[in-house]
């Protein structure tokens, strides 16, 4: 979703990439942010990449070429934020500036390359996890229509709202939006919680032992351990005999949200390593689809086909193609 993309590199950057364009043009940071993605992934099953990186040919070849044009952009970004900075130009307050400006009372805290590092971690965390969910959310309601319907109606009780047909706008709804008030929607929660058990943002994920433990095997320094997200939220003996049905409503009691073991449902992570923006990311994935689904009703295009892409999130390979109505 480029939505997404635009308001990360925005908080991330301070800048806007023109992805929400009229043109709708590729944008090469995001082409080349994509690429890089998908080749270092294709690594764990291509055993002679180093041989390809050492002669610089195949996939290696394009991926030195793509992180050329990430790095290139990042350093450009950081060059004129250094400029404006020395210029006493301080009305950014995007993430980079912020470090920046720690940068100038306490010298060498963070090099140019730690500083691309940084943003690009940002980038990476923020922007594909979000707008991937939202995808496969709207799948899911499009291929069950009844749950949009429940969180058209959830948003309604919740803001105060109307049918519709009201006429409210945009900006009318979102001001009846706060933290307060899109945590009471325990259905539109489970949904999108729901969307994560079985279409997990980052479908695999792994850790290298930095010493010797037990887990509860013995693990020693170096030991790479992995586990996948996304085979888990679709295992019976985990889930029940409908491990592959969406149903939200498995996440409710009440009507209350009921959250599960981090360590059972592990699309953000567990313990020490639990994503630290879990909460951001719920917030502003509930307040997009409850936008978007007071207005609107979803339906794929027919023949679409709506398959994943490999790479280190999960994307869909084709887009998400779909008519959209008002209510």
């Amino acid at each position: 979703m480029r939505m997404t993309l635009d308001s990360i590199c925005q908080v991330g950057f301070g800048v806007s990439l023109g992805s929400l364009s009229p043109e709708f043009s590729d944008i090469p940071f995001a082409k080349a942010f994509d690429t890089v993605n998908e080749i270092i992934t294709i690594r764990f099953f291509n055993a002679f990449w180093p041989i390809e990186r050492a002669l610089n040919i195949g996939k290696e070849k394009i991926l030195k070429k793509e992180v050329g044009v990430l790095n290139s952009f990042t350093a450009n970004i950081i060059h004129q934020r250094r400029l404006e900075l020395q210029g006493n130009n301080r009305s950014k307050v995007d993430l980079l500036s912020r470090f920046m400006s720690y940068n100038e009372n306490e010298p060498d805290t963070f090099t140019d390359k730690e500083l691309q590092d940084a943003i690009l971690n940002f980038v990476i965390a923020g922007r594909d996890t979000s707008a991937i969910t939202l995808s496969w959310f709207i799948f899911c309601i499009c291929v069950n229509p009844h749950v949009a319907d429940m969180v058209f109606e959830e948003t309604k009780d919740v803001f105060g709202l109307q049918d519709s047909m009201q006429g409210y706008t945009f900006e009318e709804v979102a001001k009846r939006m706060s933290y307060e008030t899109l945590s009471t929607m325990h259905y539109l929660h489970a949904a999108l919680t729901e969307t994560l058990r079985l279409y997990p943002a980052v479908p695999r994920d792994g850790k290298v032992a930095a010493g010797e433990d037990t887990l509860p095997d013995r693990v020693k320094q170096g030991d790479r351990v992995s586990y996948v997200p996304y085979s888990m939220g679709r295992m019976e003996f985990l889930w029940g005999k409908d491990a592959l049905t969406y149903n939200p409503d498995r996440w409710l009691k009440d009507g209350v949200f009921q959250p599960e073991s981090p360590f059972k449902f592990s699309a953000f992570q567990a313990g020490l390593r639990i994503c630290l923006g879990r909460d951001s990311a719920y917030l502003q994935m509930k307040m997009t689809a409850a936008l978007l689904l007071y207005f609107f009703r979803f339906c794929i295009v027919p023949q679409h086909v709506v398959r994943y892409r490999v790479m280190l999130v999960m994307p869909m390979a084709n887009g998400l193609f779909v008519n959209v109505s008002r209510r």
